[in-house]
Parts: C-alpha cells; sequence; structure tokens
C-alpha cells in the first residue's frame, strides 16, 4: 500500500500504453497527449519502478524484463479498476438474478409483499427474495450492516436515522371484524354493544391486553372486555372466523380475509402510514431501486 501512494494513476495508464506501443509518440497518440508529456511521465515511471522499462532498439523501444512482468498484470488491474469506477448498468428484471432481504411483520408481508409477488416473478423470474422478521428497534443496525435490504414499518413509529431513507406507501384505517353471520355485528353496533362484545387484540410485544382503540375508549370513560391477546395478526383473522370475538383490525389485512364480516365501529380511532425504509448503500443500486418502484406502484394501486 505504501508503493501505491507514491504512484499517480495516471502514470499505470501511460506504463499500459508504453508497453503496448513500445513508441513513445505513437503513446502518446494514444493518450491524446504531447510527446515530451509522456517523456516525462516515463522518466517518473523508470524511478519509481527503479528500472529503464523501455531501452532504444532498432525498430522503437524495447522492453525490459521488468516491463515484460508488468505488462499482462498491469492491463489485467487497469481492466478491473476500469470496471470498479465505471457507471453502474441499466438493470434488466428479466436477466437479473440479484437476492433482497426484506424485514416485514404478519400484516405488511400480507397487505405489501403478497399483492406484489406475481408481477415481481413475471417481471424479474430469476430475482429472490428473503424475508425475515421485522425487529423495529434493530432495522437500521441491520441495514448499516447490510443484513437487510428494505423494511415496512408504520411511518410515525419509526424514528428514521439519517443513513435511512423513507418513502410513504398508503393510509391504514382500522375497521371491526368478526365472522360472517355474527349476531353482533348484523349493524353496526352502538358504544355500548360494542364494549359488551369479546374482543381479540393484537400485542406484537406479547401477553397484552390493551391497544389504541382502549386508550381511546379510556379517554371517553368507558372500557371493552379483552378476551384473548396475541402475537401476530394472520393468527387473528383465523380466529374470527372460528369463534364469536371480534376484533379491531386494519382494513386491508382483511381484504384476502374469507368468511368474515367487517363494518364501521362506533369508535374513531385513528389509522396510521405504511412506509418502506432502506440506507443509503442502496439508494442509487438499480436493482433496488426498481424493486422500491415496483413496490410503491403497486401499493399505490390498491388504495
Amino acid at each position: 500500500m505504501d508503493n501505491l501512494r507514491r504512484i499517480d494513476l495516471n502514470l499505470l495508464v501511460t506504463l499500459d500504453a508504453l508497453l503496448a506501443e513500445l513508441n513513445v509518440t505513437r503513446a502518446a497518440q494514444r493518450l491524446f497527449l504531447a510527446q515530451p508529456t509522456v517523456s516525462v511521465q516515463l522518466a517518473k515511471l523508470r524511478e519509481i519502478f527503479d528500472d529503464p522499462l523501455l531501452l532504444p532498439g532498432p525498430r522503437g523501444m524495447r522492453p525490459t524484463a521488468r516491463a515484460l512482468a508488468l505488462r499482462e498484470p498491469l492491463r489485467e488491474a487497469l481492466r478491473v479498476l476500469a470496471g470498479t469506477i465505471a457507471p453502474p448498468e441499466t438493470f434488466d428484471p428479466a436477466q437479473a438474478a440479484a437476492s433482497w432481504r426484506i424485514a416485514a411483520t404478519d400484516y405488511s408481508e400480507t397487505t405489501v409483499l403478497l399483492p406484489l409477488l406475481a408481477d415481481l416473478y413475471a417481471a424479474a423470474p430469476r430475482c429472490r427474495l428473503a424475508v425475515l422478521e421485522l425487529a423495529p428497534p434493530r432495522l437500521a443496525a441491520q441495514m448499516e450492516k447490510g443484513d437487510i435490504d428494505l423494511g415496512f414499518h408504520i411511518w410515525d413509529e419509526a424514528e428514521t436515522p439519517p443513513h435511512l431513507h423513507r418513502q410513504f406507501l398508503f393510509r391504514e384505517r382500522y375497521v371491526l371484524a368478526g365472522r360472517a353471520g355474527h349476531p353482533g355485528l348484523r349493524r353496526r353496533p352502538g358504544l355500548k354493544q360494542f364494549c359488551a362484545l369479546e374482543h381479540v387484540v393484537v400485542s406484537p410485544d406479547g401477553g397484552g391486553f390493551h391497544g389504541v382503540t382502549d386508550r381511546v375508549l379510556a379517554e371517553m370513560g368507558l372500557q371493552r372486555r379483552v378476551a384473548l391477546s396475541v402475537p401476530h395478526f394472520l393468527f387473528v383473522t383465523a380466529v374470527l372466523a372460528r369463534t364469536d370475538l371480534v376484533a379491531m383490525l386494519p382494513e386491508r389485512l382483511l381484504r384476502a380475509a374469507a368468511g368474515l364480516r367487517v363494518v364501521a365501529p362506533p369508535v374513531a380511532v385513528q389509522g396510521y402510514e405504511m412506509a418502506m425504509f432502506w440506507h443509503e448503500r442502496s439508494h442509487r443500486d438499480p436493482g433496488h431501486a426498481w424493486l422500491r418502484a415496483l413496490i410503491a406502484g403497486r401499493a399505490g394501486e390498491a388504495s
């Protein structure tokens, strides 16, 4: 590494041209430089490598043994370097074989990813997704390390660090759901009826019997009966279909649920905004940008 600090990259490009042409004039023409400039650079190269590199010959110049040893490794190194600093190629989803790691809850799996998959694999049949469980406190660190490429989370609850980007996907609202034929949901229940129903709540942290609905009711001096607490949304829809429990659930989650009745709740519970998050390291990657555009477009169509 110390030797590299002494070398101007342009000198290596000049050396490559000199070894290819074995003639200072032709090397200068190839590089679009003046001949004296190339001669000065050759002198610097001789000093750096402590070798004459090119010697006068009957038909131009003859490379020394050191120069011959440098020729192919130098050419390969310049080729690799040129590819490294070249602008990224346009992403072609039909030919790409990218793999993306996405952090999501069961809610965002159902509302964001599931409606997307058919379009994704039709457009990019060789690409792969790995869906990992979302851990909001660790999301920024996972993206910093490159363990996660993209994540879905509630906009208001996620404090976005400076190195994370985010994009709004859709607004969600709460509705009241129960099994089809539920006697308490034949029509929209009043507040008293609502509180008398037996409810199930989703507690991502586990074991909680209170949620945003309970906070709103408490402000009104009311309380509902919560009979069941579960950690995942998808289990709730199965519970509702098989029992007389009801639940306040995000409306989008119920679009794919069969056998349920959905009504407007008698209590106004504020919804939330969903967003996707990604790290600065991926922001300009063509493939990542293509995936984000596909997700945002599909989420917008489903609004």
